[in-house]
C-alpha cells in the first residue's frame, strides 16, 4: 500500500519506448548475424565461446546452446591446435589482430576455416573479448591441389623432353629457368635480379645470338634458331641452341620465351667434320679429276669405296710367275 506523501516512480513513455526498440534492435541484430553465410564467433580471453551465429552452428552440426559456454580451440585437429594458438598470441598484443586458417572436424568431414580475428579492449588495453569471422575455404585448397598436381604432371611431361625451356624481361633479367637448365649450368638461379647474359663465355657466337636476341625485342618477331655457348657446371663450356618467341602486349615486347637444346655433342661431329675438309681439300689434286667426277673431299672419299676404283683395280695387269702360266 503507498503511503500518503510518497513519490509515485513511473516508467517514462521515452523510457518504456527505448527500452522496446533496444529489444527490437538486439532482435533485428541477431537475425542480421544468423542470416550472414560467414561463420560468426565472438569468444573470451580465455577461449570460451560467448556467441556463435546459425552458420557457425550449421558448421558444427550443433545447436548454439550447445556450443556457448565451451572453449573454441578444440574443435581444430590436434595436429592444427598448437600452430594455430601460437598465431592468436597476436590478439593480446598490438595490432590486436590475427589472420588464421583452422581445419575442424565437421558433419561434412574435414573443412578448412579462413578466420579474421581482432580483440576488443578496455580503455587500459586489456583485451576483453574478441570477435572474428570465418569463411570455409575447403573447396579453394582442394582447387588449388588440384592446380598444383596439374602443373607438376606438366612439368614432368615439359621436362621429359629434349627442349629445356626459360623465360626473361626485356631487359634479360630471367623470370623463370627449368630444373634441367640449372643442372645443366649449375649454380643459375631459378629466377630474380640475374640477367642471362653474365652466363656467356667470350664464343663469338654470343654477340650474333644476343643480337638476334635484341632484334626479336625490339621488332616483336620471331627470329631463326641461333646458337650460344654458356659456361657450366666446373667451368665446362656448353653450347646450345636457342628457340626464342617474344610476348607482345599493347604492342611492347614485355618478355622472351625460350627453349634450349644442348648441342654440345653435335657441334663438336660438326667441327670435326670441318677438320675433315680441311685435310681433304687437297685430295683432287693428287689425283686428276676425270670429266663428269663430283669434287669435293666427301666426294673423293666415297670414290676410294666405289665400284668404279674397285673395276680400275681389277684392270691392272700384272705378269704371273711361269709357274701358274
Amino acid at each position: 500500500m503507498k503511503r500518503t506523501g510518497e513519490p509515485v516512480y513511473r516508467a517514462s513513455p521515452v523510457f518504456l519506448r527505448r527500452s522496446s526498440m533496444g529489444i527490437q534492435d538486439d532482435t533485428l541484430y541477431k537475425e542480421l548475424l544468423d542470416q550472414q553465410q560467414d561463420l560468426l564467433v565472438k569468444f573470451s580471453p580465455e577461449g570460451r565461446l560467448m556467441f556463435v551465429n546459425r552458420a557457425y552452428c550449421e558448421a558444427m552440426g550443433k545447436k548454439e546452446e550447445e556450443l556457448v559456454g565451451n572453449v573454441f580451440m578444440p574443435m581444430a585437429d590436434e595436429r592444427y591446435a598448437d600452430a594455430l594458438a601460437t598465431r592468436m598470441t597476436s590478439l593480446f598484443r598490438p595490432p590486436y589482430a590475427c589472420i588464421v586458417e583452422q581445419w575442424i572436424s565437421s558433419p561434412k568431414g574435414p573443412r578448412c576455416i579462413s578466420w579474421s580475428a581482432r580483440s576488443i579492449t578496455g580503455g587500459d588495453g586489456k583485451v576483453t573479448a574478441i570477435v572474428a569471422s570465418g569463411r570455409d575455404v575447403t573447396e579453394d585448397k582442394r582447387k588449388y591441389r588440384e592446380m598444383v598436381q596439374r602443373d607438376s604432371q606438366l612439368m614432368l611431361l615439359v621436362e621429359s623432353g629434349t627442349p629445356m625451356y626459360y623465360t626473361h624481361t626485356s631487359d634479360h633479367i630471367l623470370n623463370y629457368v627449368s630444373p634441367r637448365i640449372q643442372a645443366l649450368l649449375g649454380g643459375i638461379q631459378k629466377s630474380g635480379k640475374r640477367v642471362w647474359t653474365d652466363y656467356l663465355t667470350d664464343n663469338p657466337i654470343n654477340a650474333k645470338g644476343l643480337e638476334r636476341t635484341l632484334k626479336a625485342i625490339s621488332t616483336g618477331r620471331r627470329e631463326p634458331p641461333y646458337r650460344l655457348e654458356f659456361t657450366g657446371r666446373n667451368g665446362r663450356r656448353v653450347k646450345v641452341e636457342v628457340n626464342e618467341i617474344p610476348v607482345i602486349r599493347n604492342h611492347v615486347t614485355i618478355a622472351i620465351v625460350g627453349s634450349l637444346v644442348d648441342v654440345t655433342e653435335k657441334m663438336k661431329v660438326e667441327e670435326g667434320l670441318i677438320e675433315a675438309e680441311l685435310l681433304l681439300k687437297d685430295y683432287g689434286g693428287h689425283k686428276k679429276k676425270t670429266e663428269g667426277e663430283a669434287a669435293g673431299p666427301f666426294a673423293a672419299l666415297k670414290s676410294l669405296f666405289s665400284r668404279k676404283a674397285e673395276k680400275e683395280e681389277e684392270d691392272l695387269s700384272f705378269d704371273l710367275p711361269d709357274c701358274l702360266k
